[in-house]
């Protein structure tokens, strides 16, 4: 069942994060919670050098413990291409086509290691497509394209279903790859300015490790409330998360990343934006506190924060998405098990008896539920895109 006023279906994800828990177990039984909730995904952040659970390793034990529900780990783009995508591709794999990848920008140290290594990160909207080391970004791989040279995609969604036999080399100045599909296609690709750890001119060949993605490319989420993380988000995020406290500066922010999705060639309706906000639902029954969720989730260190009821917490949806300022919302529970159980028995129970809610899943794979086309290959879908803006021009 969906909505039906506001921005269209209503999306609802939520954060399984746990301070010092280690079970896996403990993180299977919130993603079947979500997944009874029919929640769209579930996101865990990554250690990134602290102590705690390698976020994909974690999704990857989750997966084979639940059928539906989208698993999407945040992950700074911190180690080197082929290992980030190897991870996301696995998770992709064994949860047949529900994972997707939160991409978040790495710290300083990060920047510091990717210099020397080569390694990427989210690029600014300003210069999409180039990091530090010189490399395409995890977001914004394949933009060469538009000079009819397809950068190295770590999505892989120009390969054809089921292949897996390409071949790759690195070269003076840049990663190439060569293959060839049964039918006779052949492809080289290339990205400009790429390096080994070995320096310049270090040539790999093998096999690529990351056949097609079961959803055609795993969904991809930015973080969008900064200003200089929009252009990318716009460009080439599937979901954008923006940590704001009230529905307006929502809307107009997502209004701000659907007309510069527009002018990259997107289909401005490819792209969700969910609000983000911690939920403390400690209070129960009782009301929303008031700057908590009475008026308004109230802006905290940690991001945005609603403390009060399910109840409330209800309402505060219903009341966003009917303005149309949202898609949904990612909640991040304080405790976890305690404010999960009442989101899913209470919150979303309720946003199903009203109608605003769906009551079970519309399909099996991550983009099926937030409703986002398979994509086409990367020079297709760029080739696709120019041709409409040739064409809404004259």
């Amino acid at each position: 069942m969906e909505s039906s006023y506001g921005r269209g279906r209503l999306h609802l994800a939520a954060a399984i994060d746990q301070r010092a828990v280690g079970d896996v177990g403990a993180f299977v039984e919130l993603a079947r919670l979500a997944e009874r909730g029919v929640l769209d995904f579930v996101t865990l952040g990554d250690a990134a050098g602290r102590p705690g659970p390698d976020a994909s390793a974690v999704l990857a034990r989750v997966a084979p413990e639940t059928v539906r529900v989208g698993l999407v780990p945040a992950m700074a783009a911190r180690a080197e291409p082929s290992r980030a995508r190897a991870a996301v591709a696995t998770l992709d794999w064994v949860s047949r086509g529900r994972a997707g990848w939160w991409i978040e920008e790495p710290g300083p140290q990060e920047q510091r290691e990717a210099r020397r290594f080569g390694r990427w990160h989210v690029a600014s909207g300003d210069e999409p497509g180039r990091d530090v080391g010189g490399q395409g970004d995890a977001v914004t791989r394949g933009a060469g394209c538009e000079d009819g040279a397809a950068g190295v995609r770590a999505d892989g969604s120009e390969w054809s279903d089921g292949r897996v036999g390409d071949e790759g080399r690195v070269g003076d100045g840049g990663w190439e790859e060569d293959g060839r599909e049964e039918g006779g296609w052949e492809r080289s690709h290339r990205v400009e300015g790429a390096e080994s750890a070995e320096g310049a001119g270090a040539r790999v060949r093998g096999p690529a490790i990351v056949p097609r993605s079961p959803q055609g490319r795993p969904v991809r989420v930015v973080d969008a409330t900064e200003g200089e993380s929009r252009g990318a988000a716009a460009r080439y995020a599937d979901v954008a998360l923006l940590r704001v406290t009230d529905p307006a500066h929502a809307d107009a922010v997502r209004e701000e990343l659907r007309d510069m999705a527009a002018r990259f060639g997107r289909d401005p309706d490819e792209l969700r934006v969910l609000a983000s906000l911690g939920v403390d639902l400690g209070g129960g029954e009782h009301a929303a506190e008031p700057g908590h969720g009475g008026g308004g989730p109230r802006r905290t260190a940690d991001g945005p924060l609603y403390r009060g009821g399910p109840v409330d917490l209800a309402e505060l949806v219903a009341a966003w998405h009917r303005a149309g300022a949202v898609d949904g919302f990612h909640l991040v529970p304080v405790e976890p098990r305690r404010d999960l159980e009442r989101l899913v028995n209470a919150t979303v129970a309720l946003l199903q008896h009203r109608g605003l809610f769906r009551t079970f899943y519309p399909g099996s794979t991550l983009r099926e539920h937030l409703g986002l086309a398979r994509p086409v290959g990367g020079c297709a879908a760029t080739a696709r895109a120019r041709g409409k803006a040739t064409g809404a021009a004259s």
